[in-house]
């Protein structure tokens, strides 16, 4: 298969890890339908780790718990697909998944098949135990070659955290996205320590095989499995901005059977997600100027991407603890001082129109604030 957009659902493991069954999944597919948020695009509803019995059945095969999934997968995926949803599972490509579950080590064939029999459309594949003897790339290619032969189109999410430099080789395993960092916590540290490692990682985001900057923590505010603090407002917003700009998938973790006005009007923005899904797929590149690149260069930044029609995004960040300036010139955009032309921005929170004075655009910004505009270049009057 090839994904021409980000992919964009639900995943079981930020709020509830093991404590996961069918009515809990049945409900938050329910949830997305009911909250407008398979509407606005989020299709994918996955479980996470600890599905499975502790052993395979005598056959070879993979079981799920009769005890949390009683009709078991098969049925499960024909409840999410009768709710016009996707159907997304969880295995692992080392010696057991990352809770100690039964993986698919040199078992990929038989899981790629049973994954197909089931009605799985999205395969989350994490890098736990890995023998030491044995490359990661060889790994998933092993899970990809099994996957694309198995008589369904499965998504195939690689998730080994960025580790072996596998933002060398990911795109030779088939991968239809990526994980470039480890695991996603409810605070600030952790979304400014994974925005901050994507400067080097711009160049390896492309349709078809879309860098994961994991999960979203959008909605927990300091509840769940991973909810180590919470955040703020402002900083959910920043969270949910970056991962937009740089299309990252989208896989909300909260509890979509319980979220606030504010976190599901944030989930929804109609101009932040139009970024997100653009079907163009442009690099983002860095447009504040080269002289404020210094020792504190992922604390505050502009960066940008060209849209399919024409359009630019903007986004503008400030990941420090002190009010900061930024300042992006048409020129570091490629619009000449020349050219006659200028910006009409959208403002993703305001959605008021804005335009750049004297060919720039500067915002100050607080501590962990930011704003991405959806710029349309037009005639300088």
């Amino acid at each position: 298969m090839i994904v021409n957009k980000a992919p964009m659902g639900w995943n079981s493991w930020n709020t509830f890890a093991e404590k996961i069954d069918e009515t809990l999944i049945l409900k938050s597919a329910d949830a997305l339908i009911e909250s407008g948020l398979a509407e606005s695009g989020y299709k994918y509803v996955v479980i996470d780790d600890c599905w499975a019995l502790r052993e395979r059945g005598k056959d070879g095969r993979l079981e799920a718990d009769p005890k949390k999934f009683p009709r078991g997968m098969k049925v499960l995926a024909e409840e999410i697909h009768r709710r016009g949803l996707k159907f997304g599972m969880y295995s692992c490509c080392g010696l057991m998944t990352c809770a100690g579950y039964p993986s698919s080590l040199d078992r990929e064939w038989t899981d790629a098949q049973t994954f197909a029999e089931w009605g799985v459309d999205y395969l989350k594949y994490d890098y736990c135990y890995r023998p030491w003897n044995r490359r990661g790339e060889e790994l998933y290619r092993a899970m990809g070659h099994a996957l694309a032969n198995s008589g369904r189109e499965i998504l195939f999410s690689a998730c080994n955290w960025g580790a072996d430099e596998s933002q060398k080789w990911i795109r030779t395993t088939g991968a239809d996205m990526w994980r470039s960092t480890g695991d996603i916590v409810d605070n600030w540290n952790s979304v400014k320590d994974i925005i901050g490692k994507q400067f080097a990682l711009l160049a390896y985001n492309a349709k078809g095989c879309f860098n994961d900057m994991d999960m979203l923590i959008v909605g927990m505010n300091g509840k769940g499995n991973v909810g180590l603090g919470g955040c703020t407002e402002a900083e959910y917003r920043t969270h949910f901005a970056a991962w937009c700009l740089l299309q990252s998938p989208l896989m909300i973790g909260c509890d979509v059977r319980n979220m606030d006005t504010f976190t599901l009007n944030l989930l929804k923005n109609p101009v932040l997600l139009s970024i997100q899904q653009d079907e163009k797929c442009m690099q983002v590149y860095r447009a504040d100027s080269p002289a404020d690149w210094n020792s504190e260069r992922g604390e505050s930044f502009a960066a940008a991407r060209g849209l399919s029609n024409g359009d630019i995004a903007i986004g503008f960040f400030n990941l420090s603890d002190d009010v900061r300036g930024i300042i992006c010139t048409l020129n570091d955009l490629g619009i000449g001082v020349s050219s006659g032309k200028t910006l009409e921005m959208q403002n993703c929170w305001t959605n008021e129109t804005e335009y750049p004075v004297n060919g720039a655009i500067l915002k100050s910004l607080n501590p962990h604030e930011s704003v991405v505009y959806r710029a349309k270049i037009v005639d300088r009057k």
